[in-house]
């Protein structure tokens, strides 16, 4: 059986790995358009690459796709974070859970992820052609017809792992095939705020914050980074997944709402700043911070409220309080546009669902073509989910059932 991966990302990869492993026989050949394989790996994760997240439920684990989380949970029946980190560590790569439970190598450098698939590739005479174009898709009799760089080749299964794409005409040759395509749009990104003082804080991180987008149902919780061009971290990340759609809509000119403590109870948040103005009563309210945020976050929300930072504890009237209050639990700051990660972006959008049975990952509407990661309309929040779903979509494809 020959067999062709179109992609020489991660998935790709995976793909022609578990081709090999159930197909022992197959001659698998993976076609990299770029002169770069498995780049995304490299830079995931700040280089460390985020393998996976430790979220052992199928249930529970679905529940981080915005896209896609229907069709996951009954595919990671089939192979999930157990088996991620089996797979690796079978073939010598130990994975580490991190505070946040994401998962690294425990090397802390994608470059071990990134040998481990290259030497499993040459141990299976996996062949890889890179800077490999294909054009145009066409069935031939029981076959696949590919043309590549002008040439025809014929495959008796194919597997199309080649990512996401920013644009709608990216998937072109999809369509021309007979699926139905879901408009990519940007999924994880940061907000720009051009003309908020908040960016002078650029560096800062708060732990949990619950962020809300005015005139939306999106609230978000989690860590926070203050950034040169305005937010980011993984609550700001979530809430771009979550409203990838609406935010585009919004032509991502919107207003956020941010709770600073993560408390949404304010008579909590009043008992404790009274407490500790009559504990700490000749105190300045600068130096206070009864909360612990980062102290510069602190007087940033002193001056916002419009208070008197050298100002004694026990002198603050209520007006003052309940302002002070206010701009803790409810402080606004205007979006103006966004920053996508360019080489290591994520869409939501693709081939539709409908058109894949998801039990093998085989088109619906054109025999002998499956499908693997980013390219289907999937996507996962920021903490190795959309790798997990890649490891998972392109082992039930390699599976080449019918």
């Amino acid at each position: 059986m020959k067999v062709a991966i179109v992609g020489g990302g991660a998935a790709g990869f995976f793909a022609g790995l578990s081709v090999k492993k159930h197909h022992s026989n197959a001659d698998v050949f993976i076609l990299e358009k770029s002169s770069k394989l498995l780049s995304k790996v490299k830079i995931s994760g700040g280089g460390r690459c985020n393998v996976t997240h430790a979220c052992f439920k199928a249930s529970q684990l679905a529940k981080y796709y915005p896209r896609g989380s229907k069709e996951l949970k009954k595919a990671f029946s089939v192979f999930n974070v157990n088996h991620t980190i089996a797979w690796f560590k079978e073939r010598g790569v130990d994975l580490k859970r991190e505070s946040d439970n994401r998962m690294f190598p425990v090397t802390n450098t994608s470059n071990t992820i990134i040998n481990c698939f290259l030497d499993e590739a040459r141990k299976h005479n996996l062949k890889i052609q890179k800077d490999t174009f294909v054009t145009r898709i066409a069935q031939e009799k029981r076959q696949v017809k590919l043309t590549i760089d002008g040439f025809d080749h014929l495959y008796d299964k194919v597997i199309i792992a080649s990512g996401g794409t920013p644009k709608l005409e990216g998937l072109d040759w999809m369509k021309k095939i007979g699926h139905s395509i879901v408009s990519p749009l940007p999924s994880l990104f940061t907000f720009n705020m051009p003309n908020e003082g908040i960016t002078a804080l650029q560096g800062l991180s708060v732990k949990n914050v619950i962020i809300r987008v005015q005139g939306t149902k999106l609230v978000q919780e989690g860590p926070l980074l203050i950034t040169h061009w305005g937010m980011s971290g993984p609550s700001v990340l979530k809430t771009s997944a979550w409203g990838a759609r609406d935010l585009a809509k919004l032509g991502y000119d919107f207003k956020i709402q941010i709770n600073w403590l993560g408390i949404s109870n304010e008579d909590e948040v009043r008992k404790i700043l009274n407490r500790h103005c009559y504990n700490y009563d000749k105190k300045k309210i600068e130096n206070s911070n009864p909360f612990q945020i980062p102290s510069r976050l602190w007087k940033f929300l002193i001056v916002k409220s419009e208070l008197d930072g050298q100002k004694i504890n026990h002198e603050l009237s209520n007006k003052e309080k309940n302002k002070l209050i206010n701009t803790l639990l409810n402080d606004v700051f205007q979006v103006r546009g966004k920053t996508t990660f360019k080489e290591e972006f994520v869409t939501c959008g693709g081939v539709d669902l409908k058109d894949v049975d998801i039990k093998t990952m085989q088109s619906k509407v054109f025999p002998n073509l499956y499908f693997a990661g980013e390219i289907l309309n999937i996507d996962g929040v920021t903490g190795g989910f959309n790798f997990q779903a890649a490891w998972t979509t392109a082992y039930i494809a390699g599976q080449l059932k019918s």
